[in-house]
């Protein structure tokens, strides 16, 4: 279903494809991933079944089937059903990117933790402990408050 508003779906579906551009090319993620994720970004009503969603950016559902499981399992995708229905929705709730955020914090929040053990290992090789340094340094940047500046 296409979006309503001023934007005809031409223009949806390019600015959908620079989603998958970017993250393809930023977090590695198949294009297809990107588009699925674009298009839930915009589309009316922002519940999608794989069908809506295949027809929407031109993808056949077998396709959908194992970037659907990816983008819920991070988080950014919701799926559930509706009452007395078999189809499966699709939806990204509005704080759903923060969530994932959050996520992802803590868990170099945790990573920094190991790597503060691996400087207490007695590893005299400065050359090995300067790179748990490095690694301990980087996260403490998105993890500390007042770092980040």
């Amino acid at each position: 279903m296409a979006p309503s508003g001023d934007a005809d779906h031409e223009q949806l579906l390019e600015w959908v494809e620079r989603v998958a551009t970017f993250c393809n090319e930023a977090w590695g993620l198949a294009p297809i991933t990107g588009r699925i994720l674009g298009w839930l970004l915009i589309c009316a009503p922002p519940e999608q079944s794989a069908g809506d969603i295949a027809d929407a950016i031109g993808a056949s559902r077998a396709s959908l089937t194992s970037n659907m499981r990816l983008l819920t399992s991070i988080g950014l995708v919701r799926r559930h059903t509706r009452a007395g229905e078999r189809t499966a929705y699709y939806r990204i709730e509005d704080d759903a990117f923060e969530k994932v955020v959050r996520q992802r914090l803590a868990a170099f929040a945790a990573f920094g933790a190991i790597a503060e053990e691996g400087l207490k290992l007695g590893v005299a090789d400065e050359a090995r402990t300067r790179r748990i340094r490095s690694a301990q340094q980087s996260i403490a940047l998105l993890t500390e408050p007042g770092r980040a500046h």
